[in-house]
């Protein structure tokens, strides 16, 4: 699993300095922009902001400094998808399929959204990532649920086991590495240090800790007793749920999309366990449905119409703002029907775009490459995988000290798989 986020990062940023960068904000050709726009970050200035077509795409910071934020996104998307198939997705079909799916999936909806796309033209927004980045990620991993199917459960263990967190300490380590990081990514789609990021910064906190505790309540209230897993699968919830509203909203409307996002995600997490759909991590109940159900009613939790226009302007030059100064992000997105129907619109074709694609890209991958490992390679992953060990108990060692010596090893071969298992 460590392995699997790792080489998301190696391989997507690689892609996006060679041709994805271009593909997500490059000069529109249809469906993507133009591999050629910022081929090997070509036109990316160090000093100046990103231009295209004679004309600044994003003003205040550098290119560089912009190219290199926007691939941060890139990098995380893919990576949250294996949650979803622990334990089940063999390694060189992983690699192949990231590579596909950011071309096929990822590059469109950041160019549609974000890149100036059609979407951006018809009114869709995302602050930072509700369809962009959890939309795709968790609809995508749903798909791939169909394709890996269930994990293989040993033979001492039952199918509730296999929900049982394996190191809760690192389960609220990781919270809160996410947590802290998530201030980066909301906060930091302001692309400037003022108003607008400290607004996204304190919403996200609050929409966190309103869903982190709401579920600790509900989890007391149904078990009990209070989980400290659940509280931190709540925390994330909240913090997906906010992502595409951090900032354009008031800090209030942040509360109402914590609990929201507590009560829809938590539901749909119990939907999948109901079905038995083994989304290890619950991706799409979590993440996938967070950003949808943030995407959604963003178009009726922004501000009013007073805040539709930021500024007046005369012989070119601005004079005032004229929106109240109460507003959260004025002249960007509004609440109304229409922009309701706009957003539920948007995340409905991202769900099923994300969801058909890559089912299509899994099958096909499969036909060619086997992409689950046998039931013995399941069990054995680090060292049928990569020849490593995550934990290393010193075998030599403990055999010297009883005296005795370690069986010779044997490597089991695996018809699916053209690597082996060194079997103690």
């Amino acid at each position: 699993m460590m392995m699997q986020s790792f080489v998301s990062m190696g391989i997507t940023t690689i892609l996006w300095f060679v041709f994805l960068f271009s593909m997500c904000f490059g000069v529109s050709a249809g469906v993507v922009g133009n591999p050629a726009t910022y081929f090997f970050f070509q036109n990316v200035d160090i000093n100046g902001p990103l231009m295209r077509e004679g004309e600044i795409v994003v003003d205040g910071i550098p290119g560089l400094l912009f190219a290199a934020y926007q691939g941060m996104f890139a990098v995380i998307t893919p990576a949250l998808m294996t949650g979803a198939f622990a334990d089940r997705f063999r390694f060189r079909p992983y690699v192949i399929f990231i590579i596909i799916w950011m071309v096929f999936v990822y590059a469109p909806f950041c160019h549609w959204v974000w890149g100036g796309g059609w979407m951006a033209e018809w009114g869709v927004w995302d602050f930072a990532g509700g369809i962009v980045v959890h939309i795709t990620a968790g609809f995508s991993a749903l798909a791939s649920l169909v394709v890996v199917g269930k994990r293989q459960i040993p033979e001492e263990s039952t199918a509730e086991d296999m929900d049982v967190p394996h190191n809760v300490p690192f389960v609220a380590l990781g919270t809160a590495m996410l947590w802290f990081g998530w201030f980066g990514f909301n906060g930091g789609s302001a692309l400037a240090s003022g108003p607008v990021a400290v607004l996204a910064a304190v919403n996200s906190e609050i929409a966190g800790s309103v869903a982190l505790f709401s579920w600790m309540c509900i989890d007391w209230f149904r078990n009990g007793k209070p989980s400290l897993v659940g509280a931190c699968v709540g925390a994330i919830a909240g913090l997906a749920t906010v992502t595409p509203a951090a900032g354009f909203i008031q800090p209030w409307a942040a509360f109402v999309l914590g609990l929201c996002g507590c009560l829809g995600c938590y539901a749909c997490c119990e939907v999948r366990r109901k079905l038995k759909f083994d989304d290890a991590l619950d991706v799409w109940g979590v993440h996938g449905m967070g950003g949808f159900l943030g995407t959604v009613l963003l178009g009726v939790l922004a501000d009013g119409d007073e805040c539709a226009t930021a500024s007046v302007e005369a012989s070119g030059t601005t004079l005032a703002y004229t929106a109240p100064m109460h507003c959260a992000n004025p002249g960007t997105i509004t609440r109304s029907g229409e922009q309701f129907g706009i957003q539920l619109a948007a995340a409905l074709m991202c769900a099923v775009y994300s969801f058909v694609v890559t089912l299509l890209i899994l099958k096909l991958i499969d036909v060619v490459l086997p992409i689950v490992h046998s039931h013995t390679h399941q069990q054995h992953l680090d060292d049928a995988c990569h020849g490593e060990s995550a934990y290393v108990h010193s075998p030599t060692k403990a055999y010297a000290a009883e005296g005795t010596s370690p069986k010779k090893t044997e490597a089991i071969p695996d018809k699916s798989n053209d690597e082996t298992l060194v079997n103690v």
